[in-house]
């Protein structure tokens, strides 16, 4: 993407943070006061992770507006990374959350203390909250996929995640009225807790591998190989990918004729950097180190063809198993 093209990827990111903050909060305002008016543990717990969304929507913000900054030398790459960095906190909130729900709800069950059977309305704030989940969950994924976020789409699923925990709310509440058992509304708290801690856990182990530097498409490499294949002269060595936001930084290392002359070999990098551009997307930076045919090093990081294809191999070996 172009830098004017960061400058509207902001915006939708901003956009989209607002509605889920403006959403969210209707919702668990309704959620938290009827659950109290109606007695009903599940409700309100739905309504406390649906608060929790709210703080989400803030820290996404709150990215957007570092993520526009310009590189300096505390960060020379600049700020893309404060979306994973924003996610990663994001994760933290809604595992906090989910734990808060499971155990309050679980020393509730120890105690034995009386509850009792939800009042109907509880049912109809969730179909409510339901409906209007699908809603936000399909705004956000649009949104996220459409500027490529994962920010974003972290944010969608955990609506999405949202929509299941309402659900099973409503089954939770249901049943309580069918057999007279208020401890199904407790049991189903707990379940929602555990729900919330699960999605927590899996989008912190997402935004992991971006930090550390990595990616989850071997793909990316194979284009980039193909890429410097294709221009004449040029052998790729060894790549190293970094991703920053929905950016990537390529390193590379490509051998051609050593006895070509500097600007030869300088011609040779830049057609190799054309390439790389017209074949990956969003790449925000191409470093080409030449090595002359046949110079062996002992390197240790980046990855060769065959060191993908091992990599591939191996995982499909154990998804075999």
């Amino acid at each position: 993407m172009s830098d004017i093209d960061q400058k509207y990827r902001n915006r939708y990111i901003k956009k989209a943070s607002w509605v889920g903050i403006i959403g969210n909060t209707i919702l668990a305002v309704a959620k938290i006061v009827i659950g109290f008016i109606s007695g009903s543990l599940a409700v309100i717990g739905d309504g406390i992770d649906t608060a929790t969304d709210i703080l989400t929507y803030f820290i996404t913000l709150l990215a957007a507006k570092i993520m526009n900054k310009p590189p300096n030398f505390k960060f020379p790459y600049g700020y893309n990374r404060a979306e994973a960095v924003a996610t990663k906190a994001l994760s933290f909130v809604i595992f906090f959350a989910g734990a808060q729900l499971f155990l309050s709800t679980l020393l509730r069950l120890i105690r034995n203390e009386p509850h009792q059977i939800p009042a109907l309305l509880a049912i109809y704030v969730t179909v409510f909250s339901i409906l209007s989940k699908a809603g936000l969950a399909f705004y956000q994924f649009r949104i996220g996929k459409k500027i490529q976020s994962n920010m974003i789409i972290a944010n969608a699923k955990n609506m999405r995640n949202d929509i299941l925990i309402s659900s099973s709310v409503l089954v939770g509440l249901v049943f309580t009225h069918i057999f007279r058992l208020p401890i199904l509304d407790l049991i189903t708290a707990m379940a929602v807790g555990v729900w919330i801690m699960k999605a927590g856990f899996e989008i912190f182990m997402e935004t992991s591998r971006e930090l550390m530097d990595g990616t989850d498409n071997p793909e990316l490499y194979y284009k980039i190989f193909d890429a410097v294949e294709e221009v004449g002269g040029a052998n790729p060595h060894r790549v190293r990918v970094r991703k920053h936001s929905n950016l990537y930084t390529v390193d590379l290392d490509i051998e051609i004729d050593g006895k070509l002359t500097i600007e030869e070999g300088h011609e040779i990098s830049k057609d190799v950097e054309i390439n790389i551009r017209k074949k990956v997307e969003n790449v925000y930076d191409v470093l080409v180190h030449i090595e002359p045919e046949g110079n062996i090093e002992k390197e240790k990081f980046g990855l060769s063809r065959e060191n993908i294809e091992d990599e591939c191999s191996k995982k499909k070996n154990r998804n075999a198993k």
